[in-house]
């Protein structure tokens, strides 16, 4: 029966598997409240969220499970999905359905050129710097949305923004969550994001913060309701809409931080387990890229934005996780979560969106890997990460650091640090200031 998965072949056992899935699954299962909280600002229903998250992390955890046979999962991408709502969605005044048809054809084309050597040559043209500055950029947006979410920074007309009201019961008890999620992560603890989210809501429901209270009942059946349920987002993505001129910038954001964040997060994961060393390695890394850009095109089908493999899926590698045995076991798992609908409502917003910030640190932390001593890159990096927060855009800060880059390598004379990669993003990058100026 487990054949599919040559465990032998592979090193490990049936027990190994399953301890080191159930070890993945409670250090991701965080992902389901939390994007529902995020894209629900988007006017999607909360229900519905719930339902479509459980369900692609199923379907693309457990495709890539019998396809590339790596204990590599996958779900809605934490960054892209706040891009996606906040970015995209709230700043710019964009139907979720025309969104959603951005996200499919990024997913899409990412899905075609899987095939294809692109990937590694789009890979291989940006410098590792420029890649960790954008990883460093998105960090620094989402926590600053998660922070904004919070209370803890709000709206000030005389510097923009400023420190909220510290002393609300609603700030204060997100900063406790907060802490509390920092406290978990600082000890090592595996599953700190959950259990930090479970504790600050049991408090919360213990003493009524927030209004919210105990749930009356744990379980129910998953909610398919044309109204406020899953039906209500089900092939409700608006392709046509997608495909004009001034939704190209949005889909190459999508695009391109998928393809870092895929590429990054499923070679450092399996470098944990050198599971593509063997000799079938680059097979497998290959079917998990595939795998990675079937979820997302199927996302938008389902309602929601870019799957992406989970960092999260090497805590299962380094508990002995060799192959996609360890990915069934998150699918069934994510599988039994579409019945916990009146549980996860039941969870305060106060104790998600410090989840955001906390993400956004571990993504700022790829700061330390930029090269600073090189002035381009220095100016470039600089852009990325600051313009991002500063104007609500990945995009925006993407197209800054691209186009200042390829100044500073021309005013260098530095031609040789430039390639056909860097020239085509960079005219792209122009090309979103262009048509921002034309709308």
């Amino acid at each position: 029966m487990m054949n599919p998965f040559k465990l032998k072949e592979n090193g490990t056992c049936v027990r190994t598997e399953l301890v080191a899935g159930l070890t993945t699954f409670l250090t991701m299962i965080y992902i389901i409240p939390v994007n529902a909280s995020i894209m629900s600002n988007a006017g999607m229903p909360f229900d519905a969220l719930i339902v479509a998250t459980a369900l692609i992390t199923m379907i693309t955890t457990a495709f890539n499970a019998f396809y590339a046979n790596t204990p590599v999962a996958m779900s809605v991408g934490m960054g892209l999905n706040a891009y996606f709502t906040f970015g995209v969605c709230v700043a710019k005044g964009l139907a979720w359905q025309s969104a959603l048809g951005a996200v499919f054809v990024s997913g899409f084309i990412f899905l075609l050129l899987a095939f294809t050597n692109f990937r590694l040559w789009i890979i291989k043209s940006i410098p590792s710097s420029l890649r960790h500055a954008i990883c460093a950029g998105i960090g620094a947006f989402i926590a600053f949305l998660g922070l904004q979410q919070m209370g803890v920074v709000v709206r000030n007309d005389s510097v923009l923004v400023g420190l909220g009201d510290i002393t609300s019961g609603k700030v204060l008890f997100s900063l406790f969550s907060l802490v509390l999620i920092l406290f978990l992560w600082a000890i090592r603890l595996k599953a700190a994001f959950i259990i930090g989210i479970l504790l600050s809501a049991i408090t919360a429901w213990a003493f009524g913060i927030d209004g919210v209270a105990f749930p009356k009942e744990l379980f129910s059946l998953p909610n398919f309701d044309t109204q406020d349920g899953f039906g209500a987002i089900f092939l409700k993505l608006d392709i046509a809409s997608a495909l004009n001129l001034a939704m190209i910038p949005i889909i190459l954001t999508f695009f391109i931080t998928q393809l870092f964040d895929s590429i990054g997060t499923i070679t450092g994961v399996g470098a944990r387990g050198r599971i593509f060393e063997s000799k079938d390695g680059e097979k497998k890394l290959g079917r998990t890229l595939i795998s990675d850009a079937t979820g997302s095109a199927v996302g938008g089908f389902l309602g929601t934005s870019t799957v992406t493999a989970f960092v999260e899926s090497s805590t299962g590698v380094e508990s002995g996780g060799r192959t996609g045995l360890t990915a069934l076991v998150v699918a069934v798992c994510f599988g039994l979560c579409l019945f916990l609908l009146p549980f996860f409502k039941a969870i305060p917003a106060s104790s998600i969106y410090p989840v955001l910030v906390m993400v956004g640190i571990l993504m700022f932390m790829e700061v330390a890997n930029i090269d600073f001593k090189d002035p381009a890159m220095a100016v470039a990096s600089f852009f990325i990460i600051i313009m991002m927060p500063l104007t609500y855009s990945i995009t925006t800060g993407f197209a800054f650091g691209f186009i200042a880059y390829a100044l500073m390598r021309l005013f260098a004379r530095q031609w040789d640090k430039l390639n056909l990669g860097i020239l085509s993003l960079s005219l792209i990058s122009l090309m979103v200031f262009v048509l921002e100026f034309l709308r």
